[in-house]
């Protein structure tokens, strides 16, 4: 055994690994990202990892794998899982052979995503058993049971960690040892073809085994009651751990229903719980899915106890809970008043005022370039400008205000093309990044070819997959696994596509750039243009520029128009601050009276 202080997400992989995962795939996205990246770091060699080009294809490999009797883990955000829904709902029909092992990280907050959907919905929709570990620890060994979970019911099994648990960390001691698996291949068998007439035969059979589950997991050490009292409190996830701690400070007796496995849920421990109790409080971040089912097994029962929770109002639906909150709550719950529970004091503090940093592009980044001289070339045009997931997303601040929509991964283009269609006098820019192109781009491209509507796709092409941490991608030429590959080129793409128009230029020249948008825009039928310019984090600075006092004359233009983090006023004159100026020039491009220069000048 060997200590370790790992991340959630750390504490996840190696717990793959040790479990003789054979193969794992994903599509980078926060909170998830870790995951894939620690089987990456960490691979004993005889571990296929990929970063797929979306969630959706990373699920059907992850599939395929498991088909052949390998163990296969696939990881992804929640958001993602949207993506990935398609294989899914077939794949709880059609089942596996090798454990399939898909992890979702929910993200409450939201911290770093589009929405707060919880992936329990998603399980309870698909019929497939959830894991949702309360730890580090607990979640290396949830990862374990689900795979030997997954291979028992020959189903895939989900793993649902939240933003606290991925990202907190914990000391774990980590076997040195792990399970060889020796993979059979696969086997030909009528049951890998998803027929109507074995659909039929295999929802019977899932549906037969979610009671068979619900008792397996009712067996399980990941649910447990401990306590006693006429009151219970029912807790999963992080909110667990949020529990005990205020339970630990109360002297009062209550009864705990720890539930590791939401669902199906283990109904005949939960019986077990209610008996005896008056009132329950259900404390669980996201949607009532416990909620409910404890309000099912209370109506079976005449109606006792009584649930409390996020429908009555007890606890807030949306945002991440907090020690803070989950206190208060037991504290009301349970009749204590605040000041009465001594070891609570001292515990809020008064937490200084933090200046308001809305997020903003890096000093350097070459979308900031790519924004300005769109907004450059469509100046006094009627024109909308759809936005994509990703650092891009951030051009809808001020000043440069260059996003008026954002949907999902892939959607700049498609919604540009709807707005065309509504819009028909009004220029439609979408904006889109390389990673993202490849996700889920290449679709709307097509459309927009095959049904020839007029729109301009700006792929800002900064040559990684910034926003999670710079994951490879099918442009960048190098995988997973550190292997060289062939690059695809995005320019390639879009010509066999059939776009007729299509230019590339370093966003850094920013005449030419205004030029090629100019160009694309005034083409009639879809067109694009490829910003070509690495992400400013990869690069070491160089050529750091400077404001010549004498020649400046305060018009700001500089400030008001770009937005560079670098530049700002400090007494009263016009400075950059060197430590984070990157030298990309676009300042002293636009600056009308050349009073900005490079240091070394």
């Amino acid at each position: 055994m060997a200590k370790k202080l790992l991340m959630g997400n750390e504490a996840i992989a190696l717990g793959a690994i040790h479990a003789g995962v054979n193969v794992a795939t994903g599509y980078p996205g926060t909170p998830s990202t870790e995951i894939l990246e620690t089987i990456a770091r960490n691979n004993p060699g005889d571990i296929y990892v990929e970063w797929s080009t979306n969630e959706k294809v990373a699920l059907e490999v992850a599939a395929g794998a498991a088909y052949s009797g390998a163990r296969a883990i696939v990881t992804m955000k929640q958001v993602g899982l949207n993506v990935a829904s398609d294989p899914l709902m077939s794949l709880a029909y059609i089942g596996v052979k090798g454990g399939l092992v898909i992890v979702v990280a929910d993200d409450p907050g939201p911290i770093s995503s589009q929405t707060e959907q919880d992936t329990r919905h998603f399980a309870r929709f698909a019929n497939l058993p959830v894991f949702d570990p309360s730890t580090p620890e607990e979640a290396f060994e949830m990862i374990q049971s689900a795979f030997e979970l997954s291979e028992r019911l020959q189903l895939p099994v989900f793993v649902r960690p939240t933003t606290r648990i991925c990202h907190s960390c914990s000391t774990l001691e980590i076997p040195e040892t792990r399970k060889k698996r020796e993979v059979e291949g696969f086997i030909k068998d009528p049951r890998w073809v998803i027929f109507p007439s074995l659909s039929y035969k295999m929802h019977i059979r899932l549906e037969k085994l979610q009671d068979e589950i619900g008792d397996i997991f009712s067996n399980m050490s990941y649910n447990t009651i401990t306590g006693e009292g006429k009151k219970g409190i029912v807790a999963s996830g992080i909110a667990y751990s949020y529990v005990s701690e205020a339970l630990s400070s109360i002297s009062g007796k209550v009864k705990l229903f720890k539930v590791g496995t939401p669902y199906p849920f283990p109904k005949k421990l939960a019986l077990n719980f209610i008996q005896g109790l008056e009132e329950v409080l259900v404390i669980e971040e996201l949607d009532p899915i416990i909620e409910e089912s404890m309000l099912e097994i209370s109506a079976q029962n005449y109606g006792r106890p009584v649930i409390l929770g996020k429908k009555t109002g007890h606890l807030p639906f949306a945002g991440e809970y907090n020690y803070q909150l989950v206190s208060s709550a037991i504290n009301r719950f349970l009749g204590i008043e605040e000041n009465d529970n001594e070891n609570n004091k001292g515990i809020l503090i008064d937490a200084p005022v933090l200046p308001v940093r809305p997020p903003t592009l890096c000093a350097g980044c070459p979308h900031r370039a790519s924004f300005y001289a769109v907004k450059i070339a469509l100046k006094n045009q009627k024109a909308i400008f759809t936005g994509d997931i990703g650092c891009y997303t951030l051009g809808n601040a001020k000043p440069l205000e260059m996003i008026d929509t954002c949907l999902c991964m892939g959607a700049g283009i498609t919604v540009a093309q709807g707005l065309k269609r509504a819009q028909p006098d009004t220029k439609c820019i979408a904006f889109i990044g390389d990673s993202t192109f490849f996700h889920s781009g290449i679709p709307g491209i097509i459309n927009a070819v095959y049904n020839n509507t007029d729109i301009t796709v700006i792929v800002l092409d900064n040559g990684t997959t910034a926003m999670t941490g710079h994951q490879p991608h099918p442009g960048v030429g190098i995988t997973m696994m550190n292997t060289f590959s062939e690059k695809v080129s995005i320019y390639d793409i879009l010509i066999a596509s059939g776009v007729r128009h299509v230019s590339k230029v370093n966003p850094f020249d920013h005449k030419k750039a205004v030029e090629a948008v100019k160009e694309a825009v005034n083409f009639t039928g879809p067109s694009a243009v490829i910003f070509e310019a690495p992400c400013i984090a990869l690069v070491k600075p160089s050529n750091r520029q400077q404001v010549l006092n004498d020649r400046c004359i305060l018009c700001k233009k500089c400030i008001r128009e770009i937005g560079c983090p670098a530049i700002s006023i400090n007494n009263g004159k016009v400075s950059i601050e060197p430590s984070i100026c990157c030298g990309c020039t676009l300042c002293a491009q636009i600056c009308p009276a050349g009073a900005i220069r490079s240091v070394d000048e």
